[in-house]
């Protein structure tokens, strides 16, 4: 069984005090974009990922747990 890649976004999101859909908003997405991310379903597209981290006060490496990180 592979390994489904998730990022961290549920963890920073709740720790910005912030909610799927404040995120989504300020992203630019629709909130059920935002739990896809955060169950795993889907991934963010890679254009997404600088608007991500701004609303999130991170860096885009902090997105990714640390067994994926270059």
């Amino acid at each position: 069984m592979e390994k489904r890649i998730t990022l961290n976004v549920k963890k920073l999101r709740e720790a910005a005090g912030k909610s799927q859909m404040q995120l989504a908003a300020e992203v630019g997405v629709s909130q059920p974009a935002v739990a896809n991310w955060e169950r795993g379903v889907f991934l963010p597209r890679a254009e997404d990922l600088p608007a991500i981290a701004k609303a999130l006060q991170c860096n885009i490496d902090d997105l990714y747990p640390e067994e994926v990180r270059p």
